[in-house]
């Protein structure tokens, strides 16, 4: 089953392309947005789309500020500026998207995703 993604504009292509090769739907912000549209705006256009937000942007890791229920779903990429980690924190990323499938299971979670782990907050 495919997953639909909207990528926010720090995520870098080689994670998009790893999506796409694996047949999940990613709309890359630039292709709908500003690239420099706040992150209200952002978040609003993934609601809008019925996607899950992908980003590397902390803000949205925030759940004062977006609270995960309120949400389709937020998964928060992890890279803390190590580019050569993409490889493994996309293994551990399709291996959890492959055992939950379903578009519905993300709404209202934040997925944060670590090199060596993917942990979720409600």
């Amino acid at each position: 089953m495919s997953l639909c993604f909207f990528s926010d504009q720090c995520v870098p292509a080689e994670i998009t392309d790893i999506l796409r090769r694996h047949d999940h739907q990613v709309t890359l912000l630039r292709e709908v947005l500003p690239i420099r549209s706040p992150d209200s705006v952002v978040i609003a256009k993934s609601q809008e789309m019925g996607a899950i937000l992908l980003s590397l942007n902390g803000d949205f890791a925030d759940i004062v500020t977006y609270p995960p229920a309120n949400y389709q779903g937020i998964v928060g990429l992890q890279l803390h500026n190590h580019p050569e980690i993409i490889p493994q924190l996309m293994e551990h990323l399709l291996a959890f998207l492959d055992a939950n499938p379903a578009q519905e299971f993300y709404r209202g979670k934040l997925l944060l995703v670590e090199v060596h782990r993917v942990r979720f907050r409600q």
